[in-house]
């Protein structure tokens, strides 16, 4: 019955020991992390965004958890808000194929995501990183080599980005532990430009207050001015107005002296010889304005007629 042949047999076929605990697979698990998202466990879907720690979320379901006020796992307890995520601005994978988006592919050929600078799949493989300040994504190795020859400008948008804004995405326990400290960091930050701020607008204030004062003092003072003017002399007469700019015109003054001339007076259609002063009683009797022309009974003796009168 069987052991014929000059068969040995081992120990491990003889006796049964004790089984081993099942590993997990850790590209599978790899690849789960980098393709599915931390709060639902369903694959990600756009828009994509990450959280202080690194982690990947799908935006939708974030927002529907905090609309409902649901307690978040331990892993995202740090998730309060919607300030507390970022968008990723992620560069799509030309060779990723629709046959690859299916849940049932288990061993994916391609990566959905690249780095946009040097093209490296974004699985896992390698290690990737996001800057906080404006969501873009690429990989470590390439930052490192752009952040030697450039200043701390974000080599895909142009923006300025600071140490604590660099994001390890997917990182592992060490990288944590560094993420903690960039995010006390980032809100430390927040505070003194609040603070900043804060006071910022209480100078302005104030010098806004210091110019409204000096110009409510000017505007007064100037119309204290104005109304000193109007304590005038009383405006002398019309007559005495007129005399003065008679006697301050040579050329008026002649023009006065003759209109008072006897002579001129005389070719006045209101002149009268009976009023002439200087004209005599004789003289006077040859006008009909005489006193004795106008006692007289009978006809003047031009028009004297001795038939009709």
């Amino acid at each position: 019955m069987g052991c014929d042949g000059g068969t040995i047999p081992k120990r491990d076929e003889l006796v049964r020991v004790k089984q081993k605990p099942e590993q997990k697979d850790k590209d599978a698990e790899r690849e789960f992390r980098w393709l599915h998202c931390a709060l639902t466990q369903q694959r990600l879907q756009e828009p994509i965004a990450m959280c202080a720690m690194g982690r990947l979320y799908s935006k939708q379901s974030v927002i529907e958890r905090l609309l409902e006020k649901e307690k978040m796992p331990e892993t995202s307890s740090h998730v309060r808000s919607m300030k507390d995520i970022k968008a990723l601005q992620l560069t799509p994978n030309p060779a990723f194929s629709d046959e690859d988006k299916t849940e049932g592919l288990l061993d994916t050929r391609h990566a959905p995501y690249i780095c946009k600078l040097i093209g490296l799949e974004m699985s896992g493989k390698f290690r990737f990183v996001a800057l906080w300040s404006c969501g873009c994504v690429m990989s470590e190795r390439a930052l490192k080599q752009i952040k030697g020859s450039t200043a701390s400008t974000c080599p895909l948008c142009q923006q300025p980005y600071s140490v604590e804004d660099v994001i390890v995405l997917n990182g592992n326990e060490e990288d944590l532990e560094l993420m903690k400290v960039k995010a006390e960091m980032r809100a430390a930050k927040r505070k003194s430009a609040k603070k900043d701020k804060k006071s910022d607008k209480k100078t302005e204030t104030s010098v806004k207050t210091e110019t409204t004062v000096e110009t409510t003092e000017s505007a007064t003072s100037s119309s204290i001015k104005v109304e000193k003017p109007k304590e005038q002399k009383e405006k002398p007469s019309s007559s005495n107005s007129n005399k003065l700019k008679i006697m301050g015109n040579p050329k008026r003054l002649g023009a006065a002296n003759a209109m008072q001339d006897p002579e001129l007076k005389r070719l006045k259609n209101d002149f009268s010889v009976a009023k002439d002063p200087k004209a005599s009683d004789v003289y006077k009797s040859l006008f009909t304005s005489h006193k004795t022309d106008k006692e007289q009974e009978r006809a003047h003796w031009i028009t004297y007629n001795p038939f009709y009168n």
